[in-house]
């Protein structure tokens, strides 16, 4: 299948910020990326990606051909959530090849070993949330389901970047003590991440009420 890149003109790139490209190994498809959905169509399907060397968030699945006896089907998995520090080289995010069905059904059953290849050969694996959709077609706009996800965890996105808030914001102590840190306008950007559609309405009414006092 023919491979292309995706160029993400939405994100605001610092001038000196050194970007490289992101690709999936086989079978790997691309999903989401900084909470934006990756265009792709049946004939050609995005599978690289240039970013700016820093966080990012990047949400991937497993969609490959296996063996299933004498037959062939298609085998996909949940998607897979990634927070990741990309570098500035060349990197693909990799799986071992699997063969035949009841391979991959044990492989992701037992956890999955997801690990980025850099361009000089080097592996580090990558830590991974599995997303868990609810109700039936769970899966079918990707872009809302990480979004809250998002808002649940208060992850956003900064001139390009993933920024957890929560852990800008919030620090737990050895003994599980919790306390607020960062300043006032960190902690605005958490609630309000965390917010609903009514909630940030209300509270963007408010600002104006207040800026007009």
């Amino acid at each position: 299948m023919k491979k292309w890149f995706l160029a993400l003109g939405s994100l605001a790139l610092p001038l000196a910020a050194q970007a490289g490209t992101l690709s999936t190994g086989e079978n790997i498809k691309l999903l989401v990326v900084d909470g934006k959905k990756v265009a792709s169509s049946f004939w050609s399907e995005t599978s690289a990606v240039n970013l700016p060397a820093g966080k990012h968030q990047i949400v991937v699945r497993y969609d490959g051909e296996v063996k299933d006896g004498s037959k062939t089907r298609i085998y996909t998995t949940r998607p897979y959530l990634f927070e990741m520090e990309v570098p500035t080289q060349n990197a693909t995010i990799t799986l071992p090849r699997l063969s035949t069905l009841s391979q991959a059904e044990s492989y992701f059953q037992r956890g999955p070993e997801w690990q980025l290849e850099l361009a000089g050969g080097a592996k580090q694996p990558l830590e991974y949330v599995e997303l868990q959709g609810k109700g039936f077609a769970a899966f079918s706009d990707m872009e809302a389901l990480v979004a809250e996800y998002n808002r649940e965890h208060g992850i956003t996105f900064e001139e390009g970047y993933a920024v957890d808030l929560e852990k800008a914001a919030v620090e737990v102590s050895d003994k599980g003590e919790i306390s607020i840190t960062g300043d006032a306008l960190v902690q605005l950007k958490l609630w309000y991440s965390k917010a609903n559609a009514d909630e940030k309405a209300a509270f963007e009414q408010w600002v104006k009420t207040q800026a007009n006092q």
